[in-house]
């Protein structure tokens, strides 16, 4: 079955590139970050799912919760992760499992973590004790939904899903669990990855504007730890050991081909039992660990990777960075991708979304989709601003390219890059 689940996330990558248009990346207030850039060999590792206070299975460490292995292991190595939690999965019902090995093993509307009828054992809900842990030993935690529900249907591998289907029922569920991490753990996320990356709602909006609304960064990943699905060998323990190889083997090849490989990657991990209820990452995260420490990396969270470049194309070697992540933490000056391109030349659209202020565009833009029931330009509410205010024509069109800039908040350029305008920018 994980060959199955293989073959359709592979088959729908090859329809998407054959059926539909290149995606095209637009400047937003919400970058998807998979990596940074940087010089140095440091990393970050994510897990998700948890927290989980049951056994790892197979049980080779005494008892312990699944959690606390990880976390033994991380302080292990000096290492640090991001944990991408859950709130608690136990409303989730009527419900039934799945096949076992399939990608509905714990539940067939729902996922129920840490497994079906086992829902009490997982979350930031049930597991204060491993909570306060994870941020007593300083770990990142960020937002994977309160129940656990994608946000849009996903007809590949989760057609019978249910899923919340608007930005109002999405916004509500990480609300709920980010209220829960302020007010019982006095602790401010500030990121969030949707359930099973879903991101069209299906109500004119995608989770870019779900980001938005909650003021978090999307946190991805840009390599596969591969703990999460489950080997198909008949024994019990050769497929253990299988599962566990296909976590560390991908990254010895990568590091002996590259022993820069990883700077500045997020790697994805699972915090929980895979498809056929093993816990794979449990015995092999020591070894990645270990690989990585041999090559000289150093593994933090994602917010601690971030402190090297928000970016993936502007590093710390490029003297506009310190502007650019002052601007980026009230403007759009990054691209979905999170790109910032600054060679390319900058549209009128791109322009109006450094212009206006953030609340302003996304309410504008907001009522459009609200009013015609359907998506809005990424760039209208920005534009709607920025022509109320005289600072570009009504009616300009988004992709068209800047010839003029607003004196009174800019000096000259000799060009209109990207780079040139954020050079010239007063604010």
């Amino acid at each position: 079955m994980s060959m199955l689940v293989k073959l359709g996330k592979r088959g729908k990558r090859i329809v998407k590139k054959l059926l539909a248009p290149a995606e095209k990346h637009y400047v937003g207030y919400t970058r998807r970050i998979e990596r940074v850039k940087t010089e140095k060999r440091v990393c970050a590792m994510t897990f998700d799912d948890g927290p989980m206070d049951l056994r790892a299975a197979p049980d080779r460490f005494d008892g312990r919760a699944m959690t606390d292995v990880l976390l033994d292991t991380l302080r292990e190595y000096g290492a640090h992760g991001t944990f991408d939690v859950v709130g608690d999965t136990s409303e989730n019902y009527p419900d039934e499992a799945g096949k076992p090995g399939s990608a509905a093993w714990g539940g067939v509307r729902y996922d129920h973590y840490p497994d079906i009828r086992q829902d009490a054992h997982g979350g930031a809900e049930h597991c204060e004790r491993l909570i306060r842990r994870m941020l007593d030993e300083g770990h990142q935690l960020t937002n994977h939904g309160y129940r656990h529900i994608i946000f849009g249907k996903k007809p590949f591998v989760y057609g019978k899903r249910a899923y919340l289907g608007s930005l109002d029922a999405a916004v509500a569920d990480l609300a709920r669990l980010d209220a829960l991490m302020r007010e019982r753990y006095g602790y401010a996320m500030t990121m969030g990855r949707p359930p099973h990356y879903v991101d069209r709602i299906g109500d004119g909006f995608t989770s870019y504007d779900v980001y938005d609304r909650m003021g978090y960064q999307y946190m991805a990943a840009s390599f596969d730890g591969a703990g999460w699905l489950p080997s198909t060998l008949p024994d019990e323990e050769a497929a253990f050991r299988a599962e566990c190889a296909a976590m560390v083997e991908p990254m010895r090849r990568a590091l002996a081909a590259d022993p820069d490989f990883f700077r500045g990657q997020i790697i994805f991990q699972k915090d929980g039992y895979n498809m056929a209820r093993r816990t794979p990452v449990a015995a092999a995260l020591g070894e990645q660990l270990a690989l990585l420490r041999e090559y000289g990396y150093e593994v933090v969270t994602v917010a601690r990777l971030l402190e090297e470049s928000p970016f993936a194309d502007v590093g710390a070697d490029d003297p506009l960075l310190p502007k650019l992540r002052a601007l980026s933490e009230g403007s759009a000056v990054a691209f979905t991708d999170n790109r910032v391109r600054l060679d390319q030349p900058m549209t009128r659209g791109e322009l109006a979304m450094l212009l206006a202020p953030k609340s302003e565009a996304m309410a504008l833009r907001e009522a459009m989709i609200r009013r015609a029931g359907r998506a809005a330009h990424p760039y209208a509410g920005a534009l709607r601003w920025c022509a109320e205010q005289g600072l570009l024509p009504d009616g300009a069109q988004p992709d068209a390219p800047v010839t003029a800039l607003p004196p009174e908040r800019f000096d000259a350029v000799h060009s209109f890059s990207r780079r040139s305008v954020y050079e010239a920018y007063r604010g």
